[in-house]
């Protein structure tokens, strides 16, 4: 067997197990104050807990990524996407250095990608700019509206800007995304069930 054989069986056998693998398939983590979502498909291998129940699928889950040009060379299943967005996911969760994250996120070249706008818009809210965080979630759910994550965040912003009623939107359309068992749903119950002006450490 040739060199050149043997490295396209590794990378092959690499590769089945990649996406076998019940992390990748579950779709992994990714959400704040500590809770683990299973929308964002990369956060769950960078996250030491496990993964959430996967939600319905949709039948053809790259059909609401607008904006991505045929024959990109810079895929999101790129490996180096995936560091890259790991970097990023890092320095939101665990460092809290929320302007470095938007640089990351931003040099990925995949701002219409939900997963990352959505990020981009979690952390201008957590730097106070919720004009730009408006713009990021806006952005997030008109590449993917069933993105159950961005739904959650932006719901918290709207209870942070005090209009509850679009709170409880967001909520009621997390609940027909993945029902009323799931992280975002309880997670953003729970702040809807905190008292008006309570601080969020979502």
């Amino acid at each position: 067997m040739t060199t050149s054989m043997i490295r396209f069986v590794v990378l092959g056998t690499f590769a089945a197990t990649l996406f076998a693998s019940p992390v990748w398939a579950a779709g992994g983590g990714g959400g704040g104050g500590g809770s683990i979502s299973s929308t964002d498909p990369y956060a769950g291998a960078y996250s030491d807990q496990k993964a959430q129940p996967t939600y319905p699928k949709r039948s053809n889950p790259r059909a609401t990524q607008k904006g991505k040009k045929p024959n990109n060379q810079s895929s999101i299943d790129d490996p180096a996407f995936a560091a890259g967005y790991r970097l990023a996911y890092d320095t939101i969760y665990e460092r809290n250095d929320y302007a470095t994250a938007i640089a990351q996120l931003k040099s990925l070249g995949h701002d219409d990608h939900p997963n990352v706008a959505n990020l981009i818009g979690y952390s201008y809210r957590k730097l106070g700019d919720y004009e730009q965080s408006q713009l990021w979630y806006e952005r997030a759910l008109k590449a993917d509206p069933n993105h159950v994550l961005t739904w959650q965040y932006y719901g918290l912003w709207q209870l942070e800007r005090g209009n509850r009623e679009q709170a409880l939107y967001h909520l009621g359309r997390i609940a027909s995304i993945c029902g009323t068992d799931c992280e975002e749903y309880r997670s953003l119950a729970a702040a809807l069930d905190k008292p008006t002006g309570t601080a969020f450490v979502y």
